[in-house]
């Protein structure tokens, strides 16, 4: 008998029945899920993800203003703007940045550098943001990405505007430079003022007045495709340019300046003593600040670092050197002014000058001394036995009080960041430091030696000084400012610093007969520049001892490696009677101030005074008397 089994369609139908039931359920369930969130994407959170979806194709673009021109007095570029290709990439918009770096290697060139630099970017800016990855295309490269651009998603081809420096090294040191912002700036910038900008003044007056050439950056709102291609401009916030900047620097002043320190270390000062106004700013040796801009090269960043004449080196602002006997015509004034010193009394100089009880021996500077000479005669003549007296019979203390209005031991207030503030010893300061003050210190401090440090920049506003009838102005670069229209043009204010207090007035106008004598005397120790002069001029040499010399022994220059030879200074203002400009001239290691550091002045006065370089009528010779 067959067994055939019987089929239950009862059950089946309950099974699946309740199978559908459940299925239908689960739909439900997940259709009201949807109208759920539906709901709450349409209604609840309409205007959120509005704007979300409006913002994908509205992308905000700053527009970088245009940086603030530097100028000289007369409107010669000093510092300028022109335009360049840039090649630039949108991250966002990028599938695969490797592959597309690889491309664009073989289209244009990409250092090492530019890629460090461009993958810094990378990490710091929003994706949305076009970053620079290579500055200064020539036109052949530009033309190369041009072909390729619509196959290069993100990439842009820019025209920017990039600093220039047209006068290249000239004035480098008072004009400074802009380079990229580097991670100490972010760390100290408002960050939304350089939305766009990649460049921030790092030095000169590029740096100190960063806030008027910067401008204000603007913005625009830009329709764009699903790809982040540009359909159109929708609203626009124009951008503010910067301030246009005019230096109190003559270009040809300076050029003449730096021409006459050629092949030297050194720094030449001039300023206009009422004012204060720098006239000319110049450190030897200069260096081109346009490799700067983005990003100079490594080996050629070394060999200005390896240089052993130490271009960077600001030396009108940061050199510190010993005054020398430049400091004579201010210890000249205090002995005018303490009674503790007799000025009226001639002194007998032999050539050489002990302490009491003391066997070292001061020496003089001219070799069987000066004889029977006064204060006028010391000064012209520069004795060092002289100011040596001069120096003991007032005291350390006395030496100290009587320079530090005059400017010594601190900044002048240049407006130029980093400024050095020399040195003015004392022995409440050596005091200060658990150091003793030793009586021979007071005596060297009498001519400038010793601890006594001061910049060019000192030496210029405290001559200066002098010549504005004892009033200390604060020395200025800037002019003037104006906007980029030419509208409004603001002045730089004259701020005085202080005066210098005397009991007899007239002893600042016996000071400035001894030193009109240092160049019109015919035994003025700069003579050679003074006697053909068609005006007069009030001047003091100096020469800053740079190795010790053992008691007994005989300095012979020609016998000293240059490096451990005497710096050149001389310091002086003209005209005597109205003074126009005041100069300091400090060249290392050049030896006599009377010989080298002032003829250098004479050229700058020349052309400050009269215009044009006056040369000499007959061959300089050199005079017996000369430091």
């Amino acid at each position: 008998m067959l067994n055939i089994p019987l089929k239950d369609y009862f059950r089946e139908t309950r099974v699946f029945n309740s199978r559908l039931s459940a299925a239908a359920i689960i739909m439900a369930i997940l259709s009201l899920l949807l109208v759920a969130r539906l709901t709450y994407l349409q209604i609840l959170s309409y205007r959120h993800y509005s704007t979300l979806s409006q913002a994908n194709r509205v992308r905000p673009l700053p527009i970088p203003p245009v940086r603030g021109l530097i100028v000289d007095r007369h409107g010669v570029v000093l510092a300028q703007n022109y335009p360049v290709h840039t090649l630039e990439i949108i991250p966002e918009q990028v599938d695969n940045m490797k592959s597309l770096l690889a491309e664009l290697k073989g289209l244009v060139r990409i250092t090492e550098g530019d890629e460090k630099s461009f993958r810094k970017q990378l990490r710091e800016r929003p994706r949305f943001e076009a970053l620079t990855l290579r500055t200064h295309l020539s036109d052949e490269e530009a033309a190369r990405i041009a072909v390729r651009r619509p196959h290069l998603n993100g990439v842009e081809l820019q025209a920017r505007l990039q600093r220039h420096y047209p006068l290249g090294g000239l004035g480098v040191h008072a004009v400074g430079y802009v380079a990229r912002i580097s991670d100490q700036d972010l760390e100290r910038i408002d960050k939304t003022a350089y939305r766009g900008t990649r460049h921030i003044g790092k030095l000169g007056a590029e740096a100190a007045y960063e806030h008027l050439l910067l401008g204000q950056v603007g913005f625009e709102k830009v329709e764009t495709t699903a790809r982040g291609r540009a359909l159109r401009t929708l609203e626009r916030i124009a951008p503010v340019a910067g301030q246009n900047l005019y230096l109190g620097i003559d270009a040809r002043l300076q050029a003449i300046a730096e021409e006459a320190l050629v092949g030297r270390r050194g720094a030449v000062v001039a300023l206009e003593p009422v004012t204060g106004t720098v006239l000319a700013f110049t450190s030897t040796p200069t260096y081109d600040p346009n490799p700067f801009v983005n990003g100079i090269e490594t080996d050629a960043y070394k060999a200005l670092l390896d240089n052993p004449n130490k271009p960077l080196i600001n030396r009108a602002l940061n050199g510190q050197y010993a005054p020398g006997s430049t400091i004579k015509v201010f210890f000249g004034l205090l002995g005018l002014e303490d009674d503790r010193f007799d000025t009226s009394k001639p002194l007998n100089c032999p050539g050489h000058y002990s302490l009491p009880g003391s066997s070292h021996v001061f020496r003089d500077w001219r070799k069987g001394g000066h004889g029977v000479i006064g204060l006028h005669e010391a000064v012209v003549q520069s004795c060092d036995v002289y100011f040596y007296r001069l120096a003991t019979a007032v005291g350390p203390e006395a030496l100290r009080d009587f320079l530090a209005p005059f400017g010594f031991g601190a900044r002048t207030g240049v407006d130029l960041p980093n400024e050095s503030e020399g040195l003015l010893p004392s022995p409440k300061w050596k005091a200060a430091r658990g150091q003793k003050w030793y009586p021979g210190e007071t005596v060297v401090t009498g001519i400038g030696q010793g601890m006594l440090l001061a910049t060019p920049l000192q030496l210029a506003s405290a001559v200066a000084t002098l010549a504005n009838s004892g009033v200390r102005v604060r020395p200025h670069l800037l002019l003037a400012q104006q906007d980029a229209k030419g509208v409004q043009r603001i002045e730089a204010p004259t701020r005085t610093a202080g005066a210098i207090e005397l009991r007899v007035r007239a002893h600042l106008n016996e000071i400035v007969r001894h030193m009109v004598g240092v160049v019109h005397d015919n035994k003025g120790t700069a003579y050679r520049i003074g006697w053909d002069a068609p005006y007069k001029i009030a001047g003091k040499t100096g020469t800053s001892q740079v190795k010790s010399i053992a008691q007994g022994a005989a300095y012979v220059a020609e016998a000293t490696p240059e490096h451990l030879r005497d710096h050149a200074l001389f310091i002086a203002f003209a005209p005597a009677e109205d003074p126009r400009v005041a100069v300091a001239v400090v060249v290392e290691n050049g030896g006599h101030g009377g010989s080298v550091a002032a003829p250098i002045a004479r050229k700058v006065m020349d052309y400050a005074i009269l215009g044009r370089v006056q040369p000499p009528a007959k061959p300089a010779l050199r005079s017996e008397h000369e430091e």
